[in-house]
């Protein structure tokens, strides 16, 4: 395999994730039908989707273990400051990892975002 080239997160209620995700992280819709949203994120250079689920997910819980790490060019302490400003509740400190600086959000189902300036 030479790369990741998609992933598609199954979401609870899929309209108050386009929500999350719009208003609350500023991901841009590229694309959306009634069983999936295709975000972009920084001029389109990430994409990535929410949809219905492919099977029932009734007392499942489903963002462990998953998470989805963005590059980012602006400054990671601006731009946590600024999702804060947004109204994220779930904004947690800036860590130091091997790949750069970085931190961690959650969206409504659990799933972790991260949001990395690479060394």
């Amino acid at each position: 395999m030479k790369q990741l080239t998609f992933a598609s997160l199954q979401v609870s209620n899929l309209e108050a994730s386009k929500e999350f995700y719009t208003q609350k992280l500023s991901f841009e819709i590229d694309n959306a039908n009634p069983q999936a949203c295709i975000f972009t994120y920084n001029k389109g250079q990430a994409s990535f989707a929410i949809r219905t689920p492919l099977e029932p997910i009734e007392g499942r819980e489903l963002g462990i273990g998953v998470a989805l790490w963005f590059a980012v060019d602006e400054n990671v302490d601006e731009l946590r400051e600024k999702l804060i400003a947004n109204g994220l509740t779930d904004v947690l400190p800036i860590i130091e990892t091997p790949f750069g600086r970085a931190f961690h959000v959650k969206d409504i189902d659990g799933y972790k975002l991260t949001f990395l300036n690479e060394k």
